[in-house]
């Protein structure tokens, strides 16, 4: 039975992730709310406005006193360190997720593709990790694993950019910026230079697309009643950068996102397909 705090804290926060999960397994299912609920947790702390940094910290402390033994009370950390145990998720990965949010409250830029490349380790390529390991996945398939992370993330960069740039932060290369003679990535400055300014979106496009097919290549290490959920996130992620490619200013007017239904659509069709 999934605990009501991590559902509703999964239901809030991801609709794609959250409706593609309701396609696994009861058990694994379970697993994959108490990975994302801690994830989510710490997130909403950083993204908050004004961030919520004392308690930012404060989760951190918790989670290092349920990761010694203790049980803290804190639903969403004692669910994860029960579930990091159990599947063996590596500490390090958790401590290079947490040190990637802590990055959101010092950092706001980033200037080239290797400055990014630790904070995207952390922030999602260590997600796609532990959900191999939850899965029982073999070594070979963590590359995989770590690219789908990476480019789910990379999709959510560019979907989010009006909303990140409300919160001071850009997660692009600014030397990259600069190549394509932006300032920033302001709607004021897309309006003033929409050629440049689809450009460079359709650019960083097309650096998600190798990591996506890079991904996709090793998804034959999944087990076919894991990967229709996966295949589906996939594909709503797929689905969300044609969306934007197609019109890259739609990003500082709306949050592009699949419908339930078209989630829920895709889910079936790749059932059938299995």
């Amino acid at each position: 039975m999934i605990d009501r705090t991590i559902y509703d804290i999964f239901r809030r926060g991801s609709r794609t992730y959250f409706y593609s999960t309701l396609f696994f397994p009861p058990a694994v299912r379970e697993d994959v709310f108490s990975l994302y609920s801690f994830v989510r947790t710490a997130d909403d702390y950083v993204d908050a406005v004004p961030q919520e940094v004392e308690e930012f910290y404060a989760f951190i402390d918790r989670y290092a006193a349920a990761a010694a033994g203790e049980t803290t009370g804190d639903v969403v950390i004692d669910l994860f360190v029960e579930l990091a145990g159990r599947k063996g998720l590596d500490p390090a990965w958790t401590a290079a997720f947490l040190n990637s949010m802590e990055k959101d409250i010092t950092v706001g830029s980033y200037r080239a593709i290797r400055d990014l490349e630790g904070y995207l380790y952390g922030s999602s390529e260590v997600i796609g990790l532990m959900m191999a390991r939850i899965l029982d996945l073999p070594p070979e398939s963590h590359a995989a694993a770590q690219n789908l992370g990476r480019a789910m993330q990379y999709v959510n960069f560019i979907r989010d950019i009006a909303e990140d740039l409300a919160l001071g932060r850009t997660y692009f290369p600014q030397d990259e910026m600069d190549r394509f003679g932006l300032d920033d990535l302001s709607a004021t400055t897309a309006s003033r230079d929409p050629r440049a300014f689809a450009a460079f979106v359709r650019f960083q496009l097309r650096r998600y697309r190798v990591w996506q097919e890079e991904a996709e290549a090793g998804f034959g290490h999944i087990p076919r009643r894991y990967r229709i959920p996966i295949r589906t996130a996939s594909d709503m992620y797929r689905w969300t950068a044609r969306a934007i490619e197609r019109d890259p200013a739609v990003v500082h007017r709306r949050k592009v996102k699949p419908s339930v239904i078209r989630i829920v659509s895709g889910a079936a069709s790749n059932t059938l397909k299995a």
